[in-house]
Parts: structure tokens; sequence; C-alpha cells
């Protein structure tokens, strides 16, 4: 395999590794996706494990690919998850022969990765990051309202925040619980917030005291 030599190939091999481990992730294809990025990955760390470098890059890939699971299944926040591609990028990286090397692997991962979201246009996603990507999976029966069609009649009214958010998380309104977003704004638990935009299933929430006047002289 001394293709693998090649910056190129190299770029290529991980790209594509990306791409499809991350597919399988995002939609569902029964692990047909999980056996090809696996077998490409075993590729590439197979061939560039020597020397100075030992098997502790791969754990460092595989931790990182956990990370991202964990995140998308458990705390939907992005900060677990961002480390865990950290850790992947750091894992692949560090075999490369040489710098430039590097940086093209490094590339192929965030290009493949970045790539893989085409394959929910045309296979069925999973629920993986749901709470993150606002996608209402709260039932009633939970206390939660899932009747899109009355989103529309929240512009205007005043809640409370149920979690921190971050820039998402869940607000009650009325006594029912929604997901919802602060946009760019970071918010704490128990603060009263007021919704300001609601489009289709995506509900914008802004801190109620920031839109108070200083009248004091």
């Amino acid at each position: 395999m001394e293709w693998l030599d090649s910056a190129t190939i190299g770029f290529f091999v991980v790209f594509l590794g990306t791409l499809f481990l991350f597919g399988e992730l995002l939609v569902r294809m029964r692990g047909i996706f999980a056996i090809l990025g696996v077998a490409i990955m075993a590729m590439y760390f197979s061939y560039h494990l020597a020397g100075d470098v030992g098997f502790w890059v791969v754990i460092l890939y595989v931790v990182g690919l956990a990370l991202i699971i964990v995140d998308g299944k458990v705390i939907t926040d992005g900060t677990v998850a961002l480390l865990g591609v950290l850790l992947m990028i750091t894992g692949l990286a560090l075999p490369a022969p040489d710098l430039i090397y590097g940086i093209l692997v490094s590339m192929g991962f965030l290009v493949g990765g970045f790539s893989s979201g085409l394959f929910l246009k045309v296979f069925p996603s999973r629920d993986l990051w749901a709470r993150l990507t606002l996608k209402d999976r709260l039932t009633g029966d939970m206390g939660y309202n899932s009747l899109r069609e009355d989103y529309r009649e929240l512009v205007g009214k005043e809640g409370r925040t149920l979690s921190a958010f971050r820039p998402t998380g869940t607000v009650e309104i009325e006594d029912k619980h929604y997901s919802a977003t602060s946009g760019g704004q970071w918010l704490e638990a128990n603060m009263t917030v007021k919704v300001t935009d609601v489009d289709g299933t995506r509900i914008v929430v802004k801190n109620i005291n920031e839109e108070k006047p200083s009248d004091e002289a």
C-alpha cells in the first residue's frame, strides 16, 4: 500500500472513511456505512502506525468518535462533540509522515464530515442530535405540546427556561414544554423569557430583562 505515502491519496482515504462513518451516525443504513468506514480507516491506520507512533493514536480516534455519539444521544449541546472532533483529527494527523500530509488528512476529515450531511437528502435519518436540531420529539403524555399549528400563537408570550440554553434548550410556556433556541444568546435555567419568533417548529426566545429599557435617570 505504498500509494498511501501520497498526501493526496491520504486526503481521499480519510475523506471516504469519515464520510461513511459519519453517514452511519446520520442515516439508517443497517451498518453498511459503518463497515465501509471502519474498513477504510483501518487501512489508513494499519499503514501509518510505525516507529514512534503507537496504537494510542487509534484510541484517540475511537474515543473522539465515542464522544460525538454520546453528545448526540445524551448531552446534545455540541461541546463534547467538538472535543471528539479534535481528538479524531489529532489521531489522524499524528501518524502522518509530514506536516503537509497531516494538514491534508485533517482537511479530508472535515470535508468528509460535512459532506456526510448530503446522505440526509437520500436516506432516512436517525434521531441522533434531534434535540440539537430542534426536531420536536417530546410527547404529549410527558406534558409536552407537539401541536405545531399552535406554535404561531406563542409569539409574544412569556415563559420560563427549564434548562440552560447553549443556545438550545427547553422552555415552559403556559404549563407546556417546548424545544426552543435563544439564537446566539446563552441562557441559564429558571430565567423569564419571551417568544420573539416562530418558524414552523423553531421557537426563538429572548431574555425578557433585556427588552426592558432603563428609564431611570
